[in-house]
């Protein structure tokens, strides 16, 4: 497997832009099934993920064309498979939300459990608790989940017992071509949310409220194709602005939406960064001499801070003059990173769902494992801050979820390269 090698110490200048959200495309991609006419995604990341599903979209009668470097289409004239087998699902668990499309434009579905996952239990129970509301049969069978609605979905009540992204992003799509009305209370309210109703509702959806905790869907027989923007990644914007305030310098991201991280730019100001926010460009500059400020962080749902950003704070933390409290709300087990970052030379104490992160003057360039996604990319932004060479193993991971992670680094000084795996 492939490693990434990064020399440390160097001050980022310059501009990264920044590509189009993988836990939007991923759903949209996925709600191009509720469709026979093509759809034509733009801003669309190029990631290991967004394959895999491709993959498997394709397996269930959809073609799937990559033009340029952003710009997929889509078209499932006709629903040719029905099934999503374990192969293909325990791969990316986003795969698991072709189910409620295909109930929604065939009549079935059989697709299998997604599995655990590392950073933590994520049930699909509340997909399948809301599935059902809107009329669907579901039987568990062999580690599948077999629906069925044969006279068609009909609109329902669902009142999520917690806030859940991905249950509400599932609900949304089942619910479009449901007939009547659905609500959707305790729905999630992140920026992914907001961008799927768009979607759906710019091909002929009537979705309300996306964005608020209570979604109301007036189901449609149909929907159209048409051309769609992917909106930016507010993780990756995060992750960067995250590694321009820990190596120093000024770093300008652009076609961001920095509306969408307001719970991230005043920490990084009381961290000690300058945050210039421009619409759609926001400039990050900290002095590369002086360490950063210590600040206590917790992760919560939107417009909380991202429990995606959890791992790159803590990197940053890492550095800071003074002792910090980040605590995981979200996810249990994810806070994997911090043996690894403390592999490097900082002092991380975790207990339960709370970890004390005492800063230290430097980082010491390691080898070191990446656990999951986000933990991987934490581990590149102690690297560049690290003394010496630091060898980040494992980085499929942060292939699944980062376009051109090296090249966009590299374009604002930093010095990494990839190293092939043998």
């Amino acid at each position: 497997m492939d490693s990434i090698i990064i020399g440390g110490g160097k001050p980022l200048n310059g501009d990264i832009p920044i590509s189009g959200a993988k836990n939007s495309a991923l759903k949209l991609m996925a709600a191009a099934l509720l469709t026979d006419e093509k759809v034509t995604l733009t801003n669309m990341p190029r990631l290991r993920d967004t394959r895999f599903l491709a993959d498997l979209l394709g397996d269930l009668g959809m073609a799937v064309d990559e033009e340029g470097d952003n710009v997929t289409h889509l078209h499932a004239p006709h629903i040719t498979s029905t099934v999503a087998p374990y192969d293909r699902v325990r791969k990316m668990r986003a795969s698991f939300n072709v189910l409620g499309p295909l109930l929604a434009r065939a009549g079935k579905a059989e697709v299998s459990l997604p599995g655990g996952c590392a950073i933590g239990a994520r049930p699909v129970d509340l997909h399948l608790q809301a599935i059902s509301r809107f009329g669907a049969a579901i039987e568990l069978s062999a580690g599948y989940v077999h629906a069925f609605a044969p006279d068609g979905l009909r609109g329902g009540h669902v009142n999520f017992p917690f806030v859940s992204v991905g249950a509400t992003e599932h609900a949304m799509m089942t619910a479009a071509l449901a007939k009547g009305e659905s609500v959707l209370e305790n729905a999630a309210r992140e920026p992914e949310i907001v961008d799927l109703a768009d979607f759906l509702n710019s091909f002929g959806a009537k979705i309300e409220g996306a964005g608020t905790s209570t979604i109301r869907i007036e189901g449609v027989e149909r929907l159209s194709g048409g051309t769609y923007a992917v909106v930016p990644d507010r993780i990756e914007t995060g992750t960067f602005a995250i590694a321009a305030t820990a190596a120093g310098g000024k770093v300008r991201l652009t076609g961001v939406r920095e509306e969408h991280l307001h719970a991230l730019w005043p920490l990084l100001e009381a961290a000690g960064a300058e945050i210039g926010l421009n619409g759609d460009s926001v400039t990050i500059s900290r002095d590369p001499s002086a360490r950063p400020h210590s600040v206590d962080m917790a992760t919560q749902p939107y417009p909380g801070f991202p429990t995606d950003l959890q791992a790159q704070f803590m990197a940053l933390m890492t550095i800071a003059d003074g002792a910090s409290v980040i605590r995981e709300n979200i996810f249990e087990n994810r806070f994997m990173h911090a043996p690894e970052l403390n592999r490097m030379g900082a002092n991380i104490r975790v207990d339960g769902n709370e970890a004390v992160v005492r800063g230290v003057e430097s980082l010491v360039g390691a080898p070191v494992m990446a656990t999951d996604l986000r933990a991987s990319v934490s581990l590149v932004i102690a690297g560049l801050v690290a003394e010496g060479q630091t060898q980040v193993n494992r980085v499929y991971h942060l292939d699944r979820g980062f376009e051109r992670l090296e090249e966009k680094l590299g374009r604002v000084g930093a010095e990494v390269r990839r190293a092939p795996g043998e």
